[in-house]
């Protein structure tokens, strides 16, 4: 009987700082806060499933440092059952994220460290892992290769697979057919099909251009617009849900694919699945930090009964 989720991904230590505004090169300017917490798209998404009431093992890569402590601290706060690789050569990986202070608005510089490392050896040793969960996430921070493989492992099982194609790089043509589901912001999309998603319309055009790639349903995630659920025969736009002013927009999309990804872990269907994630992403923007902004199972059933 398969259960839970199964994660391929990135933990980066993410070092905010808040300012008012991006300092230009060879300038220096006054920031107004500063944090270090957990992040990394897998990891975030990670601990948001898992605080969304489902079992979660997470795949990746850790250096033995500071920073792969924090990694191993916040797994073990959040239940996340663990499936790393510790690395003596390789430092823990890191985030560089600036946060407006008046807005919420980000720009993010990632380096994966020893997560950058993970091949197609590393996915093969977490094989049962994968072929056990009922749903498999992977992104594009670690190498493409090794998401493909994982997909790959995931559909040949029988699991549910979502890819998240972010960051926005190139990715081998054949990921698409192994997407059970495919999780792209509007950013994303717009690189991904090669015009700019801003309508409704729009973000349905590539819907249906993901749909044409083989993929099984395209999710387009719009900001404060909520999302777009595009399936053959079945297109409805969800909106955002508002949970209180927006402070942090940095972890908004890993929230909302965690939340997804846990609800389809229970057996909830697809589109209210999406509109489960719709909730744990509104909640999620009104916290700062990522990893710690997410919310727990209670907390996401108590705005959906609104």
């Amino acid at each position: 009987m398969k259960s839970g989720v199964s994660i391929l991904g990135i933990f980066v230590a993410d070092t905010a700082y808040l300012a008012p505004r991006m300092p230009a090169v060879g300038e220096t300017i006054t920031g107004s806060g500063f944090s270090v917490g957990p992040g990394g798209k897998g990891s975030n998404q990670a601990v948001a499933a898992a605080r969304a009431g489902a079992e979660v093992s997470f795949i990746s890569k850790i250096g033995r440092d500071t920073f792969g402590d924090l990694a191993l601290k916040t797994y073990e706060q959040a239940g996340v059952t663990t499936n790393l690789t510790i690395m003596d050569d390789q430092p823990t990986g890191a985030a560089f994220i600036y946060v407006n202070d008046s807005t919420g608005d980000n720009a993010i510089i990632v380096y994966a460290g020893a997560a950058g490392t993970i091949d197609v050896s590393d996915v093969e040793a977490a094989r049962e892992t994968i072929e056990k969960s009922a749903v498999f996430v992977t992104q594009l921070e670690q190498p493409a290769q090794a998401a493909q493989h994982a997909l790959q492992i995931a559909r040949n099982a029988g699991v549910k697979t979502i890819f998240n194609p972010a960051p926005a790089e190139p990715f081998p043509a054949e990921i698409y057919r192994l997407c059970d589901f495919i999780i792209p912001n509007e950013t994303e999309a717009a690189a991904l099909v090669g015009f700019p998603i801003d309508t409704i319309d729009d973000a349905q055009r590539a819907g249906d251009e993901f749909l044409s790639r083989g993929v099984g349903v395209a999710i387009i995630t719009l900001g404060g617009r909520g999302v777009l659920f595009h399936a053959r025969g079945q297109s409805v736009h969800l909106p955002a849900f508002s949970c209180g002013p927006t402070l942090d927009t940095t972890g908004a999309g890993d929230a909302f694919v965690g939340g997804f990804a846990a609800a389809l872990s229970r057996g909830t269907g697809p589109c209210q699945a999406a509109r489960f994630g719709c909730a744990t992403a509104g909640i999620a923007v009104t916290r700062r930090g990522t990893a710690p902004a997410m919310p727990m199972l209670a907390e996401i059933e108590a705005v959906m009964a609104r």
